[in-house]
């Protein structure tokens, strides 16, 4: 069930939302909507790193009963930052940055849980796709025991993209994956790096994989055959804490 408090519906509602600078998660639209008013919100969003979906009615529907007259916006508590601008200012104060890159993690619980030792570990971001992936609601939050509210959260339209500029930039780039021959122990994580964990039924996506210097692997010997994301997660964490000490 969604929180109430944590929508904007109704067109000219989300423009004035926009306008006033509250900073909006995403919008649902109705697939085709269309008029004067709604030619109105598209111009407020133009430019605006606010992704947007088109849904059909009866999706928005389900949401909410009240009158949303085709669009509805999520608010968020923070507000989100961008790989490019917060890697150079931590370069610039002498950081030795250590990011951890959910790359499809889409169970609330797991992002909250994974905020909470990264924030208790000292991890500089998060990084999240701005589409098929979680956000920052309130619910996260609270899962997190408030992290969210104080760990920048980087949220980035290409993933791909996003990699290749922190390889660029001298991140060595960790992918947490059963595929990986290197023991999670063995593997090197001094120096600025990125752990990449994948989403909870399928991974790392290959073509991100290959864009990793290092592919991780956590053993298992008992019958199950993989571990919960956040613990994998707690698990390289704080491994790389330990190594970078």
């Amino acid at each position: 069930m969604i929180d109430n408090s944590e929508m904007i519906f109704g067109i000219r509602a989300v423009i004035e939302a926009i306008d006033a600078g509250k900073e909006i998660d995403r919008i649902l639209i109705k697939r085709d909507m269309q008029g004067e008013l709604a030619g109105q919100l598209f111009n407020a969003i133009r430019g605006m790193d606010i992704p947007v979906t088109r849904v059909p009615l009866e999706k928005l529907d389900r949401i909410t009963r009240k009158n949303h007259q085709g669009v509805i916006a999520f608010t968020t508590p923070i507000a989100y930052n961008k790989v490019d601008m917060l890697t150079p200012s931590l370069f610039e104060e002498g950081r030795n940055p250590l990011y951890v890159l959910l790359d499809g993690v889409t169970d609330v619980r797991n992002f909250g849980a994974i905020a909470r030792t990264a924030e208790c570990a000292g991890v500089d971001a998060i990084i999240i796709p701005s589409k098929g992936s979680v956000s920052v609601t309130a619910d996260a939050v609270k899962t997190s025991a408030g992290a969210l509210m104080s760990l920048p959260v980087c949220r980035e339209d290409n993933i791909e993209r996003t990699i290749k500029y922190l390889r660029d930039s001298g991140f060595k780039i960790v992918g947490a994956t059963e595929k990986g021959n290197n023991d999670y122990t063995t593997v090197d994580y001094s120096g600025p790096c990125c752990i990449i964990m994948g989403a909870e039924d399928t991974g790392i996506p290959r073509e991100h994989l290959a864009l990793c210097s290092h592919w991780a692997c956590i053993p298992i010997v008992g019958k199950i055959e993989s571990l919960n994301v956040s613990v994998a997660a707690g698990i390289l964490i704080y491994q790389a804490i330990r190594h970078r000490q």
